[in-house]
């Protein structure tokens, strides 16, 4: 691998005699590790776990994800082990915040490794919302939450000075800021090549310019998590005392063991004794380069915008401004969750039957005014006459009433082929209509048999475009 020597000057200035190493580890292999969905039953095997995280393992090889049925169903999330460290740091801040529900905000969020990551670890009860500014970023974000099934996040498609007006809305806010991506150099040769010192301090003071866009809209007393996947000190240590300095905040220990190899601060200006910061270092731990810490805003508790007041009263309306009355939905509409009587029915802007849990109905009723929503809660589908035309959302959700519906079970070949999106020709035995498709019992999608053949319904923009190698 051939470094810029400007980027090696920057190792050599930063790791003093554990250079060699770790410019050495840069040529070595990525490791490859997975996390495992926790909503959707699959058993994790425990045989090389990812020490820090709670259903991370890393993988002998990298097999053929792409033609996976369990990945497209959300079993698991391909996704870099030291960045799972985030889990040990929401655990924590979730502590300190007492552990209940909280509202949660993932800023830049895409492809939604991270978000899907904080899904499974929150309190019953948590609202997380999952942002990215670009669109089609925002589209590959909200495909992985719809995925991974869980119906407590809305994805947003916002610019971060969006979230300024929401005043103390949230108890956490994630910002894995964008990043010159030093991290990633052994598994992303672009990053090497668009890599400068110049672009090095131009994302650092990006990366200001997105914490002081979102800062009001973190609490006082809420946590704020800051990572990025870069070793330089200036989109790093030098941020997080600029936090400390600037926005007014502290710095948070995490306990982590001893054994994961974990690294502190690189800066001398602010000893590690003192900074509690947490590097991953390729050399030392097995996994990619990262940096995290944990922060909690300080100051008094005054002009919060989410004051309970603001929430009263508020419903979901639809595209007149009318609330709309659940009761207008059918029982077997309800009755496709398991629990309908925790959701709200409305109609989405595009005319599609949304659940929400009625928790979050005033929530999302104010976020709704001011941001732009890509997806929230379940989508169930849309009506198409008297009949249902049932949603991707609502065959990928945890809350599906499998009893409600009609499935058929798919071999691998078939399973590749339906995510191929291909037509099929099923057993003369299943039922004609809407048939869920599923391999080794996890659902992937719809198809319609009207018996002749079966119509395949999997979103287009999610389809396998590789030749079904089955």
């Amino acid at each position: 691998m051939l470094l810029p020597e400007a980027f090696v000057k920057q190792i050599r200035e930063l790791s003093g005699d554990e250079s060699d190493a770790l410019i050495a580890a840069l040529g070595q292999p990525a490791p490859v590790s997975v996390r495992y969905n926790p909503f959707k039953n699959l058993e994790c095997p425990r045989t090389d776990p990812v020490l820090w995280s709670s259903t991370g393992v890393y993988l002998k090889e990298r097999p053929a994800f792409t033609f996976d049925p369990l990945l497209h169903a959300g079993c698991y999330y391909v996704q870099e082990a030291s960045s799972m460290f985030m889990e040990q740091a929401l655990r924590e801040a979730l502590r300190i915040l007492g552990g209940n529900a909280v509202r949660m905000l993932d800023l830049c969020a895409a492809p939604g490794g991270k978000s899907t990551l904080a899904a499974s670890v929150l309190p019953k009860g948590s609202l997380l919302v999952a942002n990215e500014l670009i669109r089609t970023r925002a589209n590959i974000l909200a495909e992985n939450v719809i995925k991974w099934g869980c119906p407590e996040v809305v994805v947003t498609q916002n610019d971060p000075s969006a979230f300024s007006g929401l005043v103390g809305f949230f108890d956490i806010i994630l910002t894995d800021v964008p990043c010159s991506g030093e991290g990633m150099f052994r598994k992303d040769q672009g990053a090497i090549s668009e890599w400068s010192a110049d672009n090095v301090r131009l994302c650092a003071s990006r990366q200001r310019d997105i914490l002081s866009h979102c800062w009001a809209a973190l609490r006082p007393g809420g946590c704020l998590i800051y990572s990025t996947c870069t070793y330089n000190t200036f989109e790093n240590e030098d941020n997080i005392h600029w936090i400390c300095q600037e926005l007014g905040a502290r710095l948070l220990e995490i306990p982590v063991e001893t054994e994961w190899n974990i690294t502190g601060s690189l800066n001398p200006d602010f000893p590690a004794s003192l900074f509690p910061v947490y590097r991953f270092l390729p050399h030392q731990t097995k996994g990619e380069g990262f940096f995290l810490g944990l922060l909690q805003k300080t100051g008094p508790d005054t002009d919060t915008f989410i004051k309970d007041e603001v929430l009263k009263n508020r419903s979901i309306k639809n595209k007149s401004g009318k609330s709309i009355d659940s009761s207008e939905f059918s029982e077997n509409i309800r009755n496709l969750l398991v629990h309908p009587e925790n959701y709200d029915f409305s109609y989405d802007r595009r005319g599609r039957i949304r659940a929400l849990l009625k928790k979050h109905i005033a929530m999302i009723s104010c976020l709704e005014e001011r941001l732009r929503i890509v997806h929230a809660g379940i989508v169930l589908g849309e009506m198409k006459g008297k009949d249902l035309l049932p949603d991707i959302s609502l065959a990928l959700s945890k809350d599906l009433h499998r009893d409600a519906v009609k499935s058929f079970e798919l071999d691998l070949r078939q399973a590749v082929s339906y995510l191929r999106g291909e037509a099929m020709v099923l057993p003369e035995s299943c039922p004609l209509g809407w048939i869920l498709m599923c391999y080794q019992g996890h659902p992937l999608g719809w198809m319609k048999n009207i018996g002749p053949r079966a119509n395949n319904a999997y979103p287009n923009e999610w389809r396998i475009r590789s030749e079904n190698p089955y």
